[in-house]
């Protein structure tokens, strides 16, 4: 005699509850991928050309988060200072050596590839909505072997907008297939898309931040991918 299925068992062998989201969205840079290495490695080749002494990882990480061009801006402001026309000369050589070496040091911030294998055995598709544009973004995450993971890739100029405007947003969640929908991501511009779009959003605590993530005013925070399941599974049904 056939009983019943068994219920979905968490990795430490709990029966899973029911994640109510139908999507989990995702921003790029600071979220999913750890990007930081490649930045300054594109940033430092563009300020070399003028003669500016490279930064260290560490030192980028604070400029990045709101695109190339302040990324560069911030590089310039704090290594000597700059005027439009050298902001100007050097944005699509910052441009260009990024586009050529997108993933000599990008990684998968730790615990993502888990999360993603559990959200997906619990039948949640994965989508991203970053503000890179696709140029960047599509190689980028083919280069690391996740592009099939993901229903939906939209990126910064894939509608003609970006975040915080709420139509990537919902780009992204029609080409997902449509459903209830929760946003991960670490800078304003993602928690305020994602209530521009009506929907619940997670800030990371690792990304690039340029204040205290509490400023973000996100509907939760976690600090480990590792935490993400608990938390999905405990959200409001």
């Amino acid at each position: 005699m056939f009983g019943l299925p068994l219920p979905p068992r968490s990795r430490h062998g709990a029966a899973m509850a029911k994640i109510p989201f139908d999507i989990v969205g995702f921003d790029l840079d600071g979220t999913l991928i750890d990007t930081s290495g490649d930045l300054a490695a594109a940033v430092n080749h563009a300020i070399a050309t003028i003669d500016r002494p490279p930064f260290p990882v560490e030192a980028i990480r604070p400029f990045v988060g709101k695109g190339a061009k302040v990324m560069l801006e911030r590089a310039l402001d704090a290594s000597g200072g700059y005027d439009d026309a050298t902001l100007a000369q050097l944005l699509p050589v910052l441009l260009d050596y990024y586009q050529a070496n997108l993933s000599a040091h990008s990684v998968p911030y730790p615990g993502l590839v888990a999360a993603m294998d559990a959200l997906a055995a619990a039948g949640v598709k994965l989508a991203i909505c970053t503000n890179k544009a696709e140029r960047f973004t599509l190689p980028l995450m083919d280069q690391l072997g996740l592009t099939s993971r993901f229903a939906s890739i939209v990126g910064g100029d894939t509608v003609g907008i970006a975040k915080p405007d709420p139509a990537p947003i919902h780009a992204m969640i029609a080409r997902a297939g449509g459903g209830r929908t929760i946003f991960i991501g670490d800078t304003i511009n993602d928690i305020a898309g994602a209530r521009n779009a009506g929907i619940p959003s997670i800030a990371v605590s690792f990304g690039f931040l340029d204040g205290p993530v509490e400023n973000l005013a996100a509907d939760a925070v976690i600090d480990h991918f590792d935490a993400l399941l608990p938390l999905l599974e405990s959200w409001p049904q």
